[in-house]
């Protein structure tokens, strides 16, 4: 029986072993019980048997796992609801900012990463302080639409989502690979929660198209108490099946990076060509700048995107060549801004919007270079993969830092 084994005849065959179970597994499977029981000392049977058992295994433990980290998803989303509830109450009352609704959605994502991460307390009471304080300073400041006050309304969020990464790092928030994948999370949560929120859009136009057969407009009272409330619950249910592997997510984020990046370049390569053609002026139109620091914010968060999806793979490819055109073209948009930002500084004087979009030009080119040249080494192999993924996490505090500033010192230095 053991020269008629094929498991048994190819033990010394490693690469023939691998080239049997992929071409019939289960016939495999089959030969390998009895190879097992024959050769139960084998060193390579010993590793094919944990090979082919440990899916099994890791299944039976993460069955205890999902329903601690179900429970403690399912509380926090219904405190996330309520909370969110509430506070739209008070925002239809015009008693607060319409962006206190961020209070409802950011913290209990920070709680669940805390719950399932366990850091230090140096962390969690640097994450319990910064929400603490964030919530009672936005809440002092008037409620009127100055151009201090909307830039705090703008860069709030970014500080939050900053905090928000400190949560989900932990007690490794100096590691870019944990940053590294922060990042992904957020690539992989947007794609779940944009599919999840379609289906919540159909289903609320068909329940409302229901109520209206019986003549029954429920309209407002639906969005009041079903919209508000599932859409924050569906962040922190979006936040609990990525952190759960979900590979839905994590199977198309790969891929929506490789269909993008090169369409976005494209689009902007012809953009660019048009806007030159027309005699389009970033220096003396305003409306045409902002629009140009739109496409720049864009073209940023598409190369990060795909640069975050493209792995730790050493071998180059045309996404490695694409996302370093789109750098180099982020960069010269980010010039044109640039300068056209300085030029109406120095002939319109200062405003809080010219100083906060200069402050985050200078930013975004700072790191653009920095990543492109990390590319430019990556693609002459002078360096690793890991490099240019160290260039983009490495830099991430440093926006949250300039959010922080704009949102605590900008209503006091303009008054």
């Amino acid at each position: 029986m053991d020269s008629n084994n094929v498991i048994i005849a190819n033990m010394a065959e490693p690469y023939e072993l691998e080239r049997m179970f992929r071409q019939e597994p289960e016939a495999f499977k089959k030969s390998f019980s009895y190879a097992w029981e024959q050769y139960p000392e084998s060193q390579i049977l010993a590793a094919w048997y944990a090979r082919l058992h440990y899916k099994e295994k890791v299944h039976t433990e993460k069955a205890s796992l999902f329903r601690k980290d179900f429970i403690t998803m399912g509380i926090l989303a219904i405190l996330a609801g309520l909370m969110t509830r509430i506070i739209f109450q008070y925002v239809e009352q015009q008693a607060i900012a319409p962006i206190n609704l961020v209070f409802g959605i950011f913290p209990f994502i920070a709680i669940y990463f805390v719950v399932n991460h366990f850091p230090k307390n140096k962390v969690i009471n640097t994450l319990a302080a910064s929400f603490l304080i964030a919530v009672l300073y936005l809440n002092r400041l008037p409620l009127e639409q100055s151009d201090s006050i909307l830039l705090v309304y703008i860069h709030l969020p970014i500080f939050l989502w900053v905090v928000v990464g400190l949560a989900f790092t932990g007690n490794e928030y100096r590691k870019g690979s944990i940053r590294l994948a922060y990042l992904k999370f957020n690539g992989e949560l947007g794609i779940l929660y944009a599919s999840m929120a379609i289906s919540g859009m159909l289903l609320t136009a068909v329940t409302m198209q229901l109520f209206r057969f019986v003549g029954m407009d429920i309209s407002q009272f639906y969005f009041k108490n079903v919209v508000v409330f599932g859409a924050a619950a569906l962040a922190i249910v979006a936040t609990y099946l990525v952190s759960r592997n979900l590979k839905l997510a994590k199977h198309i984020a790969p891929y929506l990076a490789r269909i993008f990046s090169p369409l976005v370049l494209v689009t902007l390569l012809v953009y660019l060509i048009t806007i030159i053609g027309v005699g389009k002026n970033p220096f003396l139109d305003r409306d045409f700048l902002l629009s140009f620091n739109g496409i720049l914010l864009c073209v940023l968060a598409v190369t990060i995107f795909s640069i975050t999806e493209s792995g730790s793979e050493e071998k180059k490819n045309m996404s490695d060549y694409i996302n370093c055109a789109l750098l180099v073209l982020a960069l010269i948009f980010d010039s044109v801004a640039l300068s056209a930002i300085v030029f109406r500084l120095s002939s319109y004087g200062i405003t809080p919007n010219r100083l906060a979009v200069l402050g985050v030009n200078i930013l975004i080119w700072a790191n653009l270079i920095w990543i492109m040249v990390a590319y430019i080494r990556f693609l002459r192999n002078k360096t690793s993969s890991v490099t240019i993924q160290n260039a983009v996490t490495t830099y991430l505090p440093i926006y949250g830092v300039w959010a922080a500033f704009v949102t605590f010192t900008f209503p006091f230095i303009f008054k």
